[in-house]
C-alpha cells in the first residue's frame, strides 16, 4: 500500500539528514520532491498545493530542537498534515431503533458487492445483517451476492424468479428482516459504468422506499483523480454519509485516498486492502499516514496478533523480556505471522520495516516464509540459539537439509543480524510502543 509513494517520500527527508537546522531552501527542496511524489500518486493538484503550503509555513516557523533531526522535523510535520488532510475517523452510524438502513452505491466494477458482503461479515459479532440483492440489471449480480453471502455465513434476500420491479425487493426484504429479527439491512443497489439518469433514478427510488440511515459509495482508489468526480456526482443526488475505498493495496494512482475527504468533504469510512471477505478495515487516517510515511500500522498489527491466537506470542514476549532474540524466536514469529494474514501486508505494518536492507513488503510473498522457516528448522538447537557458530560448512549442510541455497541461509543470517540489532536499540527503554500490548504482556517493541 503506497510502496511507491512511501519510498519517495523517504528519499526527501533522507536529503535533510545531517543537518541541524532547516533553512528556507532546505525545506524548499524537501517540498518540491514531497510535491512531485503526491502529484505522481494522483492526489488533486489544488489539494496537493494547498497540503505543501501548510507544511511549509508550519517547517520554516519552527526551530529544530536539539532532541530531534531536520529529517525528522519535516517529516512529524508531514504525518501531522497527511492525518489533518485524510480527516478524523466517523464511525457507521447505527439507528437506535432497528433495522438500520445502509445503502450500498457505486459504479460497477468499483467492488460495491464484496465490499457489501465485507461490511457484513464486519458487523456480523456485534448485530444480524441482512444483504438485499437490489441489482436486477446486470447479469448474475443477484447470484454474486448470494455466494459471496453463503460462503461468509451472511443472511442473504433476492428477488423471486422473473422479479424487475427493485422496490419491491425492498420492501419484502423490510419484511423479511422483520420477521427474521435482523437489525442492520444492507443494500446492494445496482451499479453502472458510468452515471446516467437512469442510475441515480432508480438510487432516489430506493432511498425513498426504505429511507437508509447510512449512503456509502463504493469508490475504486485505483481511478485516480477520477474518484473524486464520481463522489461528487453522488453526493449531489444522494447527499452520501461515507465513502468505501476499495483496492487500496494496490500501489498506482492511490493517492484518491488522502485526497477524497478534502476534495468532496464526505468521510471515508471504511478501505478495502484485499480480495478476502475480510480484507475491510475501519478507515483511520493516523493508522494510514503511518504507513505512509513508513512507520507501520501498530493497531492493525495488533488486531491481528490478536486474532491470531496467544501461545506464540507469550513464548515470543518471554523472550523478549529476556532480551533473548535467537533464531527460535524467529521461528515462532514466522510461524505467528502465517496465522495473520498474507505475508506482504502483514510486515508493512511494522514499524521500521522499510529501512531493513533487502526487504520489500510489496514483493513478499508466503512462499518465503516457508522458505526461512525450513531453514531455521535445518538448524540444530544450538546453532539457532547461537548463530554466531554458524560458518561455512554449516551453512552448506544447513542449505542442503533445506532445499535452498548456501546465498539463501546466508541473506536470512544477515536479516536475522539487522533485526536483532533494530530490537536491541527499542527494546533498551527508549522511546516506542510497549510490547505489552502486540506480545503477551512483557518487553518492549519499537
Amino acid at each position: 500500500m503506497f510502496e511507491s509513494l512511501r519510498s519517495k517520500l523517504e528519499s526527501a527527508f533522507s536529503r535533510l539528514r545531517g543537518k541541524g537546522k532547516l533553512s528556507e531552501a532546505d525545506v524548499d527542496l524537501a517540498l518540491r520532491e514531497i510535491r512531485k511524489s503526491l502529484l505522481e500518486a494522483d492526489v488533486d493538484f489544488k489539494v496537493v498545493r494547498e497540503l505543501v503550503e501548510r507544511i511549509r509555513a508550519r517547517a520554516v516557523q519552527l526551530e529544530v530542537l536539539e532532541s530531534i533531526s531536520a529529517a525528522q522535523h519535516i517529516s512529524t510535520v508531514v504525518y501531522e498534515e497527511l492525518i489533518a488532510l485524510m480527516g478524523d475517523a466517523a464511525p457507521l452510524a447505527i439507528a437506535s431503533k432497528p433495522p438500520t438502513v445502509v445503502l450500498m452505491a457505486g459504479l460497477q466494477g468499483s467492488g460495491k458487492t464484496t465490499t457489501t458482503v465485507k461490511l457484513a461479515r464486519r458487523l456480523k459479532d456485534s448485530h444480524s445483517p441482512l444483504v438485499v440483492a437490489c441489482d436486477l440489471r446486470r447479469p448474475a449480480a443477484v447470484d454474486q451476492l448470494r455466494v459471496l453471502a453463503e460462503q461468509s455465513k451472511i443472511a442473504f434476500f433476492g428477488p423471486a424468479d422473473g422479479e424487475r420491479d427493485v422496490l419491491k425487493v425492498v420492501r419484502g426484504a423490510a419484511d423479511y428482516a422483520a420477521s427474521h429479527l435482523h437489525d442492520v439491512i444492507l443494500l446492494d443497489t445496482a451499479g453502472r459504468l458510468h452515471i446516467d439518469p437512469e442510475l441515480m433514478d432508480e438510487l432516489s427510488a430506493v432511498a425513498g422506499a426504505l429511507p437508509p440511515h447510512e449512503k456509502l459509495l463504493v469508490v475504486d482508489a485505483m481511478m485516480g483523480q477520477e474518484a473524486v468526480n464520481v463522489a461528487r456526482s453522488f453526493h449531489e443526488l444522494l447527499s452520501l454519509t461515507g465513502l468505501v475505498l476499495t483496492k487500496l493495496d494496490g500501489d498506482a494512482r492511490g493517492g484518491s485516498a488522502l485526497a477524497i475527504r478534502a476534495a468532496t468533504g464526505i468521510p471515508v469510512k471504511f478501505a478495502g486492502v484485499g480480495e478476502g471477505t475480510d480484507a475491510l478495515e475501519v478507515f483511520d487516517s493516523r493508522r494510514m499516514a503511518s504507513r505512509i510515511m513508513g512507520m507501520g500500522d501498530i493497531q492493525g498489527l495488533l488486531e491481528k496478533v490478536q486474532a491470531a491466537g496467544t501461545e506464540e506470542t507469550e513464548r515470543i514476549a518471554g523472550s523478549f523480556k529476556d532480551k533473548n532474540f535467537t533464531l527460535e524466536t524467529l521461528l515462532l514469529q514466522f510461524q505467528q505471522i502465517e496465522k495473520m494474514g498474507p505475508l506482504g501486508k502483514v510486515m508493512e505494518m511494522v514499524p521500521g520495516f522499510s529501512r531493513i536492507k533487502g526487504l520489500d513488503a510489496s514483493q513478499m510473498d508466503d512462499s518465503l516464509i516457508r522458505r526461512n522457516k525450513a531453514i531455521i528448522q535445518s538448524m540444530t538447537r544450538s546453532e539457532r540459539l547461537n548463530p554466531k557458530i554458524i560458518k561455512g560448512s554449516r551453512r552448506r549442510r544447513i542449505a542442503l537439509g533445506s532445499g535452498t541455497s548456501v546465498q539463501m541461509v546466508n541473506q536470512l543470517l544477515a536479516q536475522y543480524e539487522q533485526m536483532k540489532k533494530l530490537f536491541k536499540t527499542f527494546s533498551s527503554g527508549g522511546r516506542g510502543f510497549n510490547l505489552r500490548s502486540l506480545f503477551g504482556r512483557q518487553g518492549r517493541f519499537f
